[in-house]
């Protein structure tokens, strides 16, 4: 520690934030980082514990506590405290492949472990990692570092999303020869098209896989594995594949006029405003669009936060954002201690926007929709919402409970079932109750062999940064099968 009482001296300071009212008339990124002289005064807070478990990646309270990259946050906080910024990046790249990403997008369950955070105000952990990348991007520290020696072998990942990209770096840093397939037409998977610009422009992806081209990794764009490109094809031409589709196949809300005009799942209508925004600056009737539109976001989750915040830009009438689940309490409950994953309430910024256009938080809490309303022309014209009550241990409908509510455009953001069934039967792979691939115990191989998978598509739904380890530990057992032996 370069000062031993720096948790005691200095408040935790966050990155500045351009205001709501300001901040929605663009789709920029909106948090303005601290200077390096408060950034390090920041990472001096960082008590250097005996046992930290913001690094630790561990189970608990059946959710991770701590890093699942098992990032060196002592290290390099350490680091960034005495201005050794260069030495901070190569500390923070031996265990994590994008912190360019993970600084932006990540919720931070490394802060959630803090042990500052257990009684006062965590570290700020994510801020310091922002810092330290983009730093080593302005310095040159972050330039492509070809592999020196070629293998030989030929990978193919089929997914460009972080675990593919993360699987594809590490083989690529290894020697072996590694080509991506993306079935859409730009690298990044969920980072490209599934989050927002606000959360992660998208310079910052083309910027990161820029530099995985110019170290050697081959990328194809509309490659449609399983469809229009032969399972069979790919397997034959390389030593090792590896399914890293992610868990694309949206959960559904089967009721009454489902079918209308005017639903859509969260995915469809993120992915239509920020290909539209790319390729043609938003051009009218390019996307799907909530401009004077009332709508309903089923889902409380990111994607329905991204939804709202995204509707309020496209310039919404009115915005209702549904959570099945009970509102969560403002601070951690006696059965939810420290360092478990803190389940308290939070407002996101896309709620904080709806609150400053339309004067309120647009969440309704244990309510979900029991049937959508259309008109004789198929068009979506409201929906019938029910109370929901979980006093009994089961969720439960409230009898009499239901009311009607206007609706220009529904979007489903409910989570996902797993991955799209196409690409593990085109592969001959078997999957689990879950539609996702099942492996052998603790592995990432599939049941073909030469066949990995690793992400969403092999652990369901999840996080950007548990994708990136995924990736890291599915290159590693592909090395250790081609090679006999793995360095990664």
């Amino acid at each position: 520690m370069s000062n031993p009482f720096g948790f005691l001296e200095y408040q935790r300071k966050e990155q500045l934030c351009t205001p709501a009212s300001e901040r929605i008339t663009n789709y920029k990124e909106f948090h303005t980082p601290l200077s390096e002289k408060e950034q390090k005064l920041q990472s001096e807070r960082c008590m250097n514990c005996g046992v930290p478990f913001c690094q630790s990646g561990m189970m608990i309270g059946r959710m991770i506590s701590g890093c699942p990259l098992n990032n060196l946050v002592p290290e390099w906080n350490y680091l960034v405290s005495v201005g050794a910024w260069k030495q901070a990046y190569e500390r923070l790249k031996l265990t994590n492949n994008f912190p360019e990403f993970t600084s932006r997008v990540c919720p931070a369950l490394c802060e959630k472990a803090c042990t500052c955070g257990a009684n006062g105000e965590p570290v700020t952990v994510r801020a310091n990692e922002y810092t330290i990348i983009e730093n080593a991007y302005a310095e040159g520290y972050a330039k492509p570092q070809p592999p020196k020696v070629r293998t030989g072998k030929k990978i193919a990942v089929i997914g460009s999303g972080p675990s593919g990209l993360a699987a594809a770096d590490q083989l690529n840093k290894r020697g072996h020869n590694v080509t991506v397939y993306e079935r859409s037409d730009r690298i990044g998977g969920l980072l490209m098209y599934g989050i927002p610009n606000m959360k992660l422009e998208k310079q910052i992806v083309t910027r990161k896989t820029d530099i995985m081209k110019a170290e050697g990794i081959t990328f194809v764009t509309n490659a449609n594995v399983g469809k229009e490109l032969s399972a069979e094809d790919i397997l034959n031409q390389y030593d090792s594949v590896i399914l890293a589709c992610g868990a694309s196949n949206p959960r559904d809300i089967l009721v009454n006029g489902r079918e209308a005009n005017g639903i859509c799942f969260a995915v469809d209508f993120l992915k239509s405003t920020t290909k539209a925004l790319l390729d043609n600056g938003l051009t009218e009737n390019t996307y799907i669009s909530a401009k004077d539109k009332n709508v309903i976001v089923i889902g409380g989750g990111d994607t329905g936060n991204d939804c709202v915040g995204t509707c309020v830009r496209h310039g919404a009438k009115s915005i209702l954002q549904l959570e099945m689940m009970p509102k969560l309490p403002e601070t951690r409950a006696e059965n939810n201690p420290w360092p478990e994953y803190p389940r308290v309430f939070k407002t996101d910024y896309g709620q904080e926007e709806a609150a400053e256009v339309y004067g309120s938080d647009p969440r309704v809490y244990q309510t979900t929709v029991k049937e959508f309303l259309k008109d004789e022309n198929n068009n979506l014209t409201g929906a019938v919402l029910v109370k929901l009550d979980f006093s009994s241990g089961k969720m439960v409908q409230v009898e009499n409970s239901e009311y009607t509510v206007n609706a220009d455009l529904v979007l489903i953001a409910a989570g996902f079932l797993g991955s799209e069934s196409y690409v593990s039967q085109a592969f001959g792979v078997d999957t689990d109750s879950r539609s996702n691939l099942l492996t052998e115990r603790n592995t990432h191989r599939t049941s073909r062999e030469k066949v990995y998978t690793a992400g969403d598509m092999h652990i369901g739904q999840s996080l950007v940064v548990r994708a990136i380890r995924e990736g890291r530990d599915c290159a590693k057992e592909v090395d250790f099968d081609l090679m006999g032996y793995t360095n990664l």
